[in-house]
């Protein structure tokens, strides 16, 4: 069973690669791969999720249905937070650049953004409350004060953490969506 959003949309085999080589521009996309510490979370969650689902056939085979079926939605509710922890990043379309966290996900049309750029500050180590100094590639917007910038991605964060090319990957695809389309 394919899982799109385990995989990136962009391959990086060359330098010469186009930024934006898709035709269809309107659909959502994560210009980059989930990183191994979000990948091996969702496994690990699943992996639990599959013994809280076998504890709940044998409670309701074994017990009473209705605490099996109560099993069964501890089960559900663990899944969602795995497949949710997987779809969380940075994603891009001709609309603008969606940022996707846990509970909230923030889109910014592309007519808003003023700046979308990398820049050394520092950074919170994956999404703790700890800071290191690291890079993150920001985006500024028209109705934010002058100065402030929202950071999408992070050299610290769940996908990029011992990833340093990858994150420069990421950060050049974005910028190249931005680039493209603050100038139409």
């Amino acid at each position: 069973m394919p899982l799109p959003f385990l995989t990136a949309d962009r391959v990086f085999e060359t330098a010469d690669d186009v930024a934006l080589p898709f035709d269809d521009r309107e659909h959502w996309r994560r210009p980059y791969r989930p990183g191994p510490y979000r990948v091996g979370a969702a496994a690990l969650l699943l992996l639990l999720a599959s013994y809280v689902l076998f504890a709940a056939v044998i409670i309701a085979l074994t017990g009473s249905a209705s605490e099996g079926g109560v099993v069964f939605g501890i089960a559900l509710a663990v899944i969602a937070v795995a497949l949710r922890l997987l779809r969380m990043g940075v994603w891009v379309s001709a609309r603008g650049v969606r940022q996707v966290g846990f509970f909230l996900t923030r889109t910014t049309r592309w007519d808003k953004v003023v700046a979308v750029r990398t820049v050394q500050q520092p950074v919170r180590w994956l999404g703790l409350p700890r800071t290191v100094q690291g890079q993150a590639l920001t985006v500024v917007r028209h109705d934010r004060a002058a100065g402030v910038a929202v950071p999408l991605l992070t050299t610290h964060n769940a996908d990029f953490l011992a990833r340093p090319e990858a994150f420069d990957r990421a950060a050049d695809s974005v910028e190249a969506w931005g680039a493209e389309y603050q100038r139409g």
